[in-house]
This record gives C-alpha cells, sequence and structure tokens, in this order.
C-alpha cells in the first residue's frame, strides 16, 4: 500500500505561503488561520492523485481503511486528519478492537477513534486491570467513567479484589443508577480513609446521592481538617444540596497561607512536591 503524507504536503504549502505573505496576519492570527486552511487543503486536488485527500480516503474499503493506518503507525508517516475522518465515518470499530491490544502508537490511535463504544468496553476494563502504563489507565479511567452504569458490576469487583481500587471508586462514582452497594463503598471510604478525605469526598459530590450529607457535615465541623480538604468538603456539601456556613480560622494552615500568598499557585505547587 502506497503511503501519503498529505500533512507534510500541507506543511510545505504552508511553509511557502507564509514566505510569500509574512505580514498577512499577525501570530495569534496564523493560529486562528491555519486550522481552516488545513480543512480546505483537504478538498483540494493534489496533482499526482487527481484526487483530493478527502477524496483518496473515502474510496478505501473498512479493510483498507484500517490497514492505511497501521501502515502509518508502522513506518512513521504522519496520518492525517483526513484518514482519521475517513475512519470515524465508517463503520470499522470492530477491525479496530483489535489495534487495542497492539503497539502503544495502535492502541493510542484506536482509543482516540473508537471512544466510549460499548464494543470497547471490556478491553479497556481488561487494559485498566493489567497493561502496567499509567498514560493507557488514566485513558481507560476516562473512557469506562463514559459508561460507568454499564462497567459498574465489573468495577465493584474489582474493588472487593482489591484490583485498581482507586481507579473503580472514580469509575463507580460516575454511575447514574443508584445502588446502595456503590454508596456505601464510596461512604465507607470517605470515613476511612483519612489521608484520601477530600478525593473521597469529591466522589461523593460527584455521585450525587444527598445520603452522604450527614457524614460530610460531621467530617467538615472537625477541627484537625486542613484548608485543602474544608474546601473539598464544603464544595461536596454544597453539591449535594447542603450549606456550611460555620466560620473557620485557618490563618495558622499552612496551605491557606500559601494559597494566599502572593506567589499562592506556585508556592502550593512547590510545598506539595516535598
Amino acid at each position: 500500500m502506497k503511503l501519503y503524507d498529505f500533512d507534510g504536503m500541507f506543511d510545505e504549502k504552508l511553509k511557502n505561503y507564509i514566505a510569500k505573505n509574512p505580514d498577512k496576519y499577525s501570530e495569534s492570527g496564523w493560529e486562528n488561520v491555519i486550522p481552516e486552511m488545513y480543512k480546505r487543503f483537504g478538498d483540494t486536488k493534489i496533482k499526482s492523485l487527481d484526487k483530493t485527500p478527502r477524496e483518496f480516503y473515502a474510496e478505501m474499503t473498512a479493510d483498507e481503511l484500517v490497514k492505511c493506518l497501521k501502515a502509518h503507525l508502522k513506518q512513521g508517516v504522519p496520518v492525517s486528519q483526513f484518514l482519521c475522518d475517513a475512519i470515524e465515518s465508517a463503520d470499522v470499530t470492530e477491525k479496530l478492537l483489535p489495534l487495542l491490544n497492539g503497539t502503544g502508537d495502535e492502541r493510542e490511535y484506536a482509543m482516540g477513534l473508537i471512544g466510549a463504544d460499548d464494543r470497547a468496553l471490556k478491553i479497556y476494563m481488561e487494559l485498566l486491570t493489567t497493561c502496567g502504563d499509567d498514560e493507557t489507565e488514566n485513558r481507560c479511567v476516562e473512557l469506562l467513567k463514559e459508561k460507568a452504569d454499564k462497567v459498574l458490576p465489573e468495577a465493584v469487583k474489582n474493588y472487593k479484589n482489591g484490583v485498581k481500587r482507586g481507579c473503580m471508586l472514580e469509575i463507580m462514582s460516575r454511575s447514574v443508577v443508584r445502588n446502595d452497594e456503590v454508596f456505601d463503598i464510596l461512604l465507607k471510604e470517605f470515613r476511612t480513609e483519612p489521608e484520601n478525605l477530600a478525593l473521597n469526598a469529591g466522589y461523593l459530590a460527584t455521585y450525587g446521592d444527598e445520603r452522604a450529607l450527614p457524614a460530610l457535615l460531621d467530617k467538615i465541623d472537625e477541627e484537625g481538617i486542613t484548608y485543602p480538604e474544608y474546601r473539598e468538603l464544603k464544595f461536596a456539601v454544597e453539591a449535594l444540596g447542603g450549606e456550611y456556613e460555620t466560620e473557620r480560622d485557618f490563618s495558622s494552615d499552612p496551605y491557606f497561607v500559601l494559597i494566599n500568598s502572593h506567589n499562592g499557585a506556585e508556592n502550593i505547587f512547590k510545598y506539595l512536591k516535598k
């Protein structure tokens, strides 16, 4: 299969155009106009092909599109948006699924093109629990959260078996259909894992079950909480329809001091890295 570097062709045309029109746009102006120029390039006929980039890929079958993607990745030829658009427009999800267990680049592109399709959820959960790659795991969590209710039984099972418990909590917190077992798990984690207090409060807020309010209100009233924990707890309380108006003094809390200093964001980052 002959591959074409359409992005390279566009870059060359763009380079020549800018050289001839250096003052036509400001730097930000070029940033705005280049994406539109790229779109128009997709409908521009390439002399050597006698067809546009979009036409070139539109003539391919589903098998050819996937084969073309794999060849681009294997040979290091840039994958153009025109190829990705053609793949997304075709019904090729089943043919992309094997790429999820392929090389890093194949997996990355396959995940981006498949998205949270139901047919890929089982593979995403398997990758999350076995691949050992942080970037892939994070991507799997994001995709699984979009279909949290569909993978809820597996998420609960993995949590109970001690498999990627933090990831499973995050997925469970996104489920929409109310489930007492999930609520009890999220509440238990909130009550028994003080080192993850703010994170687990956030999960309760995301889950959206107002039955968590008493536990949140009890915790936010404790003297030992830090300022960041207080802010996350207050957000969770308000997210569930509650209120907490008690005035608290955090002037001696190092997080509070750093956050409210002149370079708060930078200082808090340095403090947390220690």
